[in-house]
């Protein structure tokens, strides 16, 4: 388990690495009442919150966005397993820090995240969402930053300020769609159903009726739960699995676009270079 703290002006920001061959937990609390952003990456890591004689379980965690606010009494426990690595990064601050953070962020904390700068207990969930593509890039980015020293620093505070804003500029567009517990079991579920066929992924109408949802149901819910749509969705999946394919050298560009679903080694290449940057001839192994 490796955790590091970094100070970022008003900010502190937490990394949490850690994988396990066997099911075992991590608690960690933190000294001061905040306001957090938790991003978690790959590994689908199970996590309890306590506090007091109350409990929240929080599971299929793999790119959830999780905004909180917490005192020294809430402890935070991950379970992590062989097949559920912990990949996290927190962004805090201290309540007593909102009025001079730079750039106006305390009006946007204050004005986005209201329940959670006026709490009413020792922990307060605020909005909770999937994170956008972009916001996966950037947390995949973190995790494997290839520079040292001073550029690696100056490269981690540029990218934990634009997932911030990535977040906040989400939040703010957001619709309020309310997603009730049984129809987001269903939502994970057709998840589910898209990761495990990339290759070959089932239609909108198809899917809707194999989670039993009707299509402009599962349009509406799917993006206001994992915020992006459907497909979106599928091809942000699809291209993030190819290139860790083609990173590990698992398999050959070709071998990899085919392997999830992509006929065309040109639309497959176009697609790559406009999510991450750079096409797949570029990875570097």
């Amino acid at each position: 388990m490796v955790r590091d703290f970094i100070e970022i002006n008003d900010f502190t920001i937490l990394v949490e690495v850690g994988s396990s061959g066997t099911v075992t937990t991590d608690a960690c609390k933190f000294e001061e009442p905040l306001i957090a952003v938790a991003f978690y990456g790959s590994g689908n890591v199970d996590l309890t919150v306590k506090y007091g004689a109350k409990q929240k379980d929080y599971s299929n965690t793999k790119g959830l966005v999780f905004s909180f606010y917490a005192d020294a009494a809430v402890e935070f426990i991950h379970t992590i397993s062989p097949n559920k690595p912990l990949q996290c990064i927190v962004i805090a601050t201290a309540l007593r820090n909102l009025g001079d953070l730079p750039n106006d962020e305390g009006e946007i904390f204050t004005n986005l995240l209201h329940q959670l700068v006026h709490p009413k207990d020792h922990f307060v969930e605020g909005p909770m969402f999937f994170m956008t593509p972009e916001m996966e890039t950037i947390v995949d980015a973190v995790f494997n930053i290839p520079y040292e020293g001073k550029t690696k620093m100056m490269f981690f505070r540029s990218q934990i300020t634009t997932l911030l804003s990535h977040f906040f500029g989400q939040l703010s567009q957001q619709e309020e769609e309310v997603v009730n517990e049984q129809e987001r079991e269903k939502l994970y579920l057709a998840k589910e159903i898209l990761f495990k066929n990339l290759n070959n992924p089932p239609s909108l109408t198809e899917l809707s009726k194999q989670i039993g949802l009707n299509t402009f149901k599962l349009k509406k819910t799917f993006k206001a739960l994992f915020g992006v749509p459907v497909f979106k969705y599928l091809q942000n999946e699809r291209l993030t699995v190819a290139h860790k394919m083609i990173h590990t050298e698992a398999a050959t560009v070709q071998e990899a676009a085919w392997h999830v679903g992509y006929d065309s080694l040109s639309s497959f290449s176009n697609a790559f270079a406009k999510k991450f940057g750079y096409r797949p001839s570029q990875i570097k192994k």
